[in-house]
């Protein structure tokens, strides 16, 4: 049974912060079961374990921070040690006896891609075959009475309020696994579900008690680190220059309207008018390619596909999931695909490569009522858009005359050793002709 050392879950992580465990000392632990929570230089991230057995040894206490590589836990069989007992260094004093906590079950760290084919992957030949049969089985149990299912599929069974004793799994062994749920019906559903009870969001985090005429001080988390790290390099190496615009946003907002009207989808599924920046932010990049670039010493690496980040907040900062291939996916399909990678985001949900290969990034913070800024680049990326919030005031129509009308400034920071000033005006030209004739992106 495996020695259980501290993951690299990014390209940059060197060390990790052990956030939480969910698993104590004695716990039995199934693979892909979640075992702890883990704050990495990009994300706080669920890690799920890749072994049966005995969780028999605890080396770093919750808030610890070890190197990549150390050794954290050790799962064997019952009453089984390692054979060495050492204990990594740590940033953090830690107690002779580290300290566990049980919460629920039912999080995860892989996606339901990844963990489809986790479960493929494990399946033997033959049982592939019984998936048919093993429709007509009783739902199995463990030993303790617990069904068996994912992860994933326990919290979308909690999320959806669908009872799991009612389900029968295809995975291995009988376990349920998401693919599982979704032909699930409103029978299979709890009590609680059929009552309509709200789904919790998740906890933000207690802000620290300042009291009057005192300060405190707030360590840096992980993320913040990098962050922090990351914008000192872009500012002061990468030569900035700035381009601004104004677009004339009242076609943008009535198509977005009509659309609204016209879609008999819930409101999560419609299409926004941050959606249609997206998808022309890439159609722009297609009409100048020079922008969907990166300097890299002695050359300029232009890339083939143009993969968007995405600026999202989260509680712990700011990350930039990417939308891969984005040139490739129409306007709804960017429309969700956004939608689910913010979700995971701010669900720490999402797997490392997710946050990783934009070729240009937009932040918009319209939504919070910014009327203009200036972003700093996401190095290696050549440029940024800041998107500022769509404002009804008074403009001068192609008569002359003084009417209401939708205005939205756009923002451009150009990394100047790849993008000069009249490639990225016009980068902006395409940007504002795709905006203002929002039917181009319906193409």
């Amino acid at each position: 049974m495996p020695e259980i050392q501290m993951p690299k879950l990014s390209d940059t992580m060197t060390e990790g912060t052990l956030v939480s465990w969910k698993k104590k000392v004695g716990d039995q632990v199934t693979a892909g079961e979640v075992l702890a929570e883990i704050e990495t230089d990009k994300a706080t991230m669920e890690w799920e374990a890749t072994d049966d057995g005995t969780l028999t040894e605890i080396f770093v206490k919750e808030g610890g921070k070890v190197n990549v590589g150390d050794k954290i836990a050790f799962i064997g069989e019952e009453g089984e040690k390692p054979a060495a007992e050492e204990k990594p260094k740590t940033t953090e004093k830690e107690d002779d006896e580290p300290e566990t906590k049980e919460i629920e079950e039912g999080d995860e760290l892989m996606g339901d891609e990844e963990e489809e084919h986790a479960e493929a992957k494990s399946e033997p030949g033959p049982a592939k075959k019984d998936k048919a049969s093993a429709k007509e089985q009783p739902q199995p149990k463990s030993e303790s009475g617990r069904v068996k299912a994912s992860p994933l599929a326990r919290k979308i069974a909690e999320e959806k309020g669908i009872d799991l004793t009612s389900i029968t799994g295809t995975g291995p062994g009988g376990r349920i696994v998401e693919k599982d749920l979704a032909s699930a019906d409103s029978s299979a559903k709890t009590p609680a579900a059929k009552a309509s009870a709200p789904v919790a969001k998740p906890e933000k985090a207690a802000a620290p008690a300042i009291t009057a005429g005192e300060s405190a001080r707030i360590n840096l988390t992980g993320m913040r680190k990098v962050i922090a790290e990351r914008l000192v390099r872009s500012l002061g190496p990468v030569p900035h220059f700035y381009l601004n615009i104004e677009i004339n946003a009242d076609a943008l907002m009535r198509t977005r309207a009509e659309l609204k009207s016209a879609d008999d989808e819930d409101d999560s599924a419609k299409v926004t008018v941050n959606d249609f920046i997206l998808k022309g932010a890439v159609v722009a990049a297609l009409r100048e390619p020079k922008v969907n670039a990166a300097f890299d010493g002695d050359a300029i690496i232009q890339y083939g596909d143009v993969n968007l980040a995405v600026a999202v907040a989260i509680e712990e900062g700011l990350v930039t999931p990417v939308i891969r291939g984005a040139q490739n996916k129409s306007l709804r399909e960017i429309s969700a695909a956004v939608k689910d990678l913010a979700h995971r985001a701010r669900n720490k949900r999402m797997k490392p490569e997710e946050f990783q290969g934009g070729t240009l990034t937009v932040s918009n913070l319209g939504s919070y009522g910014i009327d203009y800024f200036s972003a700093i680049i996401n190095p290696p990326q050549a440029i940024i858009l800041a998107i500022g919030a769509i404002v009804k005031k008074p403009v001068v129509n192609e008569a002359n005359e003084i009417v209401p009308g939708y205005r939205m400034k756009i923002g451009m920071s150009c990394d100047h050793r790849v993008v000069d000033g009249a490639i990225g005006a016009s980068y902006l030209k395409a940007l504002r002709q795709l905006l203002e004739n929002p039917a181009l992106l319906l193409l």
